[in-house]
């Protein structure tokens, strides 16, 4: 007897329908997965087999072919357990087939028969939520995630048992709503508590509100580290639809915790050093989705940058310039979002103290170089600011006076969000500065003939690139958006021109010199 058992599986962070078929035919018994399974599908066999006697039925004798449809893809993880185990019981005669037609099934099987969770349940609730009629069958620990999909008809059984006990009886029954989720309460330093440093502050308002990369230079202890994690109170909200995106990284990533708020924060990811480049930009086999991957839409933050191998820092410029990561293998690619802002802390030196009048450095003149070598010249062309972070005295940290608040700064940043929302909606930009397209802003936006004449003037004495001409404009415009000002004007594009990138302000045999 032949079953069909709908279900899905991820790509990237997308979904597709794959139909589980089940053949039980009178021959030698065997039980045969095909349809480019991957090694866990196809250990499903003796998951799914001891989860069918387990749970109190039968296994028949019998040959069982089971072809995940279409068989021109690869299939891989353990979500495919259920709809097989479902698939052999209808093709056996133990459930009628008019039981599972109007239903989706995806999940792990314990060798007890316990439904247990998967990846990329959100996924496949979005694809399947415009299924009329069909109902979703997910394991208990993923049903919250699949919630968050309200179109979604949603079952959660505990088990193989319970499942077809409600779906021989009809009463397949949907999940507890979601329950009222307080909001989330950030517990990251206010800039108030950061003493002096008011050009990293202005700075990373500015990142904050255009989407902008900062690089952060100064010795250890200067507060780099205190800066950065300041970063994400400054971000604004995440609406519905960007909620959804950053929630389905991380469901195909696995790390959704049963209890996720329907409105995540902003992701912030602090990788350490010794990553590797897969796991910074993705990888592996199957593919998973890399750190610039989990930060989408959120913040990148990578303290000691220069710890990192250069080929894995230079790994980040493609999603850097383009917002996505294209991971290509002999037998496809995978297309995982990448539209996070680059956060990154360094020393001057191997010790630390260049630049630093109070301390003499010890470093040799062919270690410094080689050490500030290891941030490639294209990288440096993607990072829109550049500060210098010195230690702060000892004296002025002991002064009583505060600076401004975070939560203050924050709604400057909602207010330039807001206007950078208005103008790139209709054009269906991202809508942040830093990702729109530089020749548009430079014809299509306001900018006073003052502006334009110094920006091309500071082109052509530091020589910038076409890249960096169009990154300084595009800071620019969010100096402006942050001013409330329609139009960018002259002391916008000197502001952001005092923020560029060391490499595009001096020449390789100068030393470093930063805005302070």
């Amino acid at each position: 007897m032949l079953a069909t058992i709908r279900s899905a599986a991820v790509i990237g962070i997308d979904a597709y329908d794959v139909s589980v078929e089940v053949d039980c035919a009178q021959g030698l018994p065997m039980f045969t997965v095909v349809g480019l399974p991957a090694g866990a599908v196809k250990e499903s066999r003796e998951r799914v087999s001891a989860a069918i006697v387990n749970a109190g039925f039968k296994l028949p004798a019998r040959r069982t072919t089971v072809n995940l449809a279409p068989a021109d893809r690869r299939k891989d993880g353990t979500g495919f357990d259920l709809p097989i185990a479902l698939g052999v019981l209808v093709a056996t005669g133990q459930l009628s087939p008019d039981r599972v037609a109007n239903v989706a099934a995806v999940g792990e099987l314990a060798l007890d028969g316990t439904i247990r969770p998967v990846r990329g349940v959100l996924p496949i609730a979005r694809q399947l939520a415009g299924a009329r009629g069909v109902t979703l069958i997910v394991p208990p620990g993923n049903v919250r995630e699949a919630q968050l999909v309200s179109e979604a008809r949603l079952a959660a059984p505990a088990s193989l048992g319970e499942l077809v006990r409600d779906l021989r009886h009809r009463c397949l029954t949907s999940p507890d709503p979601l329950p009222n989720v307080m909001p989330a309460v950030l517990d990251v330093p206010d800039l108030r508590d950061v003493v002096g440093q008011e050009a990293a502050k202005r700075a990373i308002e500015i990142a904050a509100a255009g989407d902008h990369g900062l690089l952060l230079v100064g010795p250890p202890g200067a507060g780099k580290t205190m800066l950065a994690r300041c970063m994400p109170a400054l971000l604004p909200a995440l609406s519905e639809t960007e909620a959804l995106e950053v929630l389905a990284v991380h469901s195909v990533a696995g790390l959704l915790q049963p209890e996720c708020a329907p409105a995540p924060l902003r992701p912030f990811r602090a990788p350490h050093h010794t990553i590797s480049t897969a796991g910074l930009v993705g990888g592996g086999s199957p593919a998973r989705p890399g750190e610039v991957s989990l930060a989408h839409l959120g913040v990148l933050f990578l303290d000691e940058m220069l710890e990192f191998p250069r080929h894995t820092l230079d790994a980040m410029r493609q999603p850097l310039e383009d917002g996505h990561v294209v991971i290509a293998r002999a037998a496809g690619s995978v297309r995982y979002p990448a539209r996070f802002t680059l956060l990154g802390a360094m020393n001057p030196c191997p010790c630390g103290r260049a630049g630093d009048p109070s301390q003499r450095c010890t470093c040799a003149s062919a270690d410094v170089l080689r050490y500030r070598l290891r941030l490639s010249g294209p990288l440096m062309d993607r990072i829109d600011l550049n500060v210098t972070v010195k230690a702060v005295p000892v004296r002025q940290l002991a002064s009583p006076e505060q600076s401004e608040v975070s939560a203050a700064v924050r709604v400057r940043v909602e207010h330039a969000r807001a206007r950078q929302r208005e103008r790139y909606i209709s054009l269906g930009w991202p809508q942040a500065n830093g990702r729109a397209p530089g020749r548009w802003l430079q014809s299509s936006t306001p900018i006073e003939p003052d502006a334009r004449e110094l920006l091309a003037t500071a082109a052509e004495r530091i020589g910038l690139s076409a890249r960096a001409f169009h990154r300084v404009l595009r800071v620019a415009r969010t100096i402006a958006d942050l001013s409330e000002d329609d139009v960018t004007r002259a002391v916008h594009v000197a502001e952001a021109l005092r923020f560029r990138p060391m490499s595009s302000r001096h020449a390789p045999d100068q030393d470093f010199s930063f805005v302070e």
